[in-house]
């Protein structure tokens, strides 16, 4: 009994006091406590990031060491190794109430009992079965269970690596469509930004709950997996041990593991719900815009001379030698250009010309006052603002020279044009696909503003009266 005695003492000398069993590779840090290799490098690991020290105390005195310093305890191996040995002989486990060797297993109980515990009341009629007659089957079943715990642990990391690679996949998605947005939400300058953060709004909290999910699932099976880890160590230890070692718990144990089990991993495929069909928007872009809309009508007394009027003012086409008209200064004789009847000082203005029977025209505003003979120069300089359809050089903004080319997926019928007085801004927009054409750069407007337009042969241009064009 004083041998079995000495030998629990010895036991608690060789036990890990982070994972509480008997010391595997044992190894010294620089106060002279030990520990299993494993378990004192996962402590540090665990720990050294939390607190961004690379000295962290010891878990037992809290003296500073590092894992440089770690060396291997051969002594306490070699202790360890003899332990093992006496183990096998089943000279190491004594039942702590009578201190007897314990040489029996209660079947029911799952219980190791020696020979005083067998005659006590509580074991009568229960299956009691010697020690070395169940210890081989108890350790295959261990063992059968480590190998189904690490096939678990596998199928736990290949679910790992794939959650991560949906995570990327999924925030790779996420910028792509985050691009498209922000790029069809150019289109539409400033009235649309409003939207643009709604969409991006929904967009971002569609990637959080996503990916918060992902993220969440990537969690749990970490956790399972380190849950799984935590078991095969223990069977690890089991099976290394006494038989007495082995069977002590060893029911409750194997319930535990048996009740770890893979969940089945969902894989529904990544798609991103939010979307912005900016072309679905242009019903609004339009309603934005006639809310400044003005009824224009031609001014015959601008008029270049090759250049017939409707009655009403709202159609122009070009025709050659027609009949005489009084002279005026106002009339233009270099270019067969035309000005509409409004005149702007302040304020925002917008109207609308018909050109889908048009293959060339020449659209925008200018400055009251502008040149009108053979020299006239349609740029920003000259008191021109104006954007140009031509069968040689398709769509293009008369910026300063060179002109600046414009780029259109469908040529535009109804052609809008808006006038932001002090904001010095004049923008183009598509009113067929309710798209932004173009913007000129910030001017510093002053005296009489006047819609303008130029006239080729075959291409007849139209003001639609406000009552006509469907405002909704």
């Amino acid at each position: 009994m004083g041998s079995d005695f000495s030998m629990v003492k010895i036991r608690k000398v060789t036990s890990c006091s982070i994972c509480k069993a008997m010391m595997s590779h044992p190894v010294s840090i620089n106060c002279g406590h030990s520990y299993c290799k494993f378990c004192i490098q996962s402590y540090y690991y665990n720990v050294s990031p939390k607190t961004g020290q690379e000295l962290l105390g010891c878990p037992l005195c809290s003296s500073p060491f590092s894992l440089e310093n770690l060396r291997p305890n051969k002594e306490l191996e070699t202790i360890i190794d003899m332990i093992k040995g006496m183990g096998e002989q089943d000279h190491d486990t004594v039942c702590e109430e009578h201190e007897e060797k314990l040489s029996r297993f209660c079947e029911d109980d799952g219980q190791l009992l020696c020979w005083r515990c067998y005659w006590e009341d509580q074991h009568k009629g229960h299956n009691l079965v010697g020690v070395k007659d169940v210890y081989q089957n108890y350790k295959e079943k261990l063992q059968n269970t480590m190998i189904k715990l690490r096939e678990l642990q596998e199928n736990h990391e290949v679910q790992i690596h794939f959650i991560t690679s949906q995570i990327d996949a999924w925030k790779d998605a996420i910028e792509d469509r985050r691009q498209t947005i922000k790029s069809n939400f150019k289109n539409l300058q400033s009235f649309l930004q409003e939207e643009e953060k709604f969409y991006l709004w929904r967009l971002e909290n569609e990637e959080k709950q996503m990916l918060m999910r992902l993220k969440g699932s990537k969690a749990d099976l970490q956790q399972a997996y380190e849950r799984a880890e935590c078991q095969i160590q223990e069977l690890e230890a089991k099976c290394q041990g006494s038989s007495q070692k082995l069977l002590q718990d060893v029911k409750n144990i194997l319930s535990r593991c048996e009740a770890m089990k893979l969940n089945p991993l969902e894989a529904d495929p990544l798609k991103v719900h939010t979307k912005c069909n900016v072309s679905e928007l242009y019903f609004d872009v339009k309603t934005i815009l006639r809310r400044h809309q003005v009824s224009v009508i031609l001014d015959p007394s601008t008029s270049h001379l090759d250049l017939t009027l409707s009655n009403g003012g709202r159609l122009v086409t070009y025709k050659i030698f027609h009949g005489d008209l009084q002279t005026s200064a106002k009339r233009f004789y270099g270019l067969p250009c035309v000005l509409g009847c409004a005149c702007f000082t302040s304020g925002r203005y917008y109207f609308e010309v018909s050109v889908e029977n048009a293959t060339s025209w020449d659209v925008g505003i200018c400055s009251e006052n502008v040149q009108r003979g053979f020299n006239m120069k349609k740029e920003p300089e000259f008191g021109f603002w104006t954007i140009k359809m031509s069968e040689e050089g398709g769509l293009e903004a008369l910026t300063s020279a060179p002109a600046t080319p414009l780029h259109l997926s469908e040529k535009p019928q109804i052609l809008g044009v808006l006038l932001d007085y002090e904001a010095g801004a004049v923008s183009f927009y598509s009113v067929t696909t309710g798209s932004h054409i173009y913007t000129f750069p910030k001017a510093s407007f002053c005296g009489t503003l006047r819609p303008f337009f130029q006239v080729y042969q075959y291409s007849p241009l139209f003001l639609p009266t406000i009552s006509n064009q469907g405002k909704m």
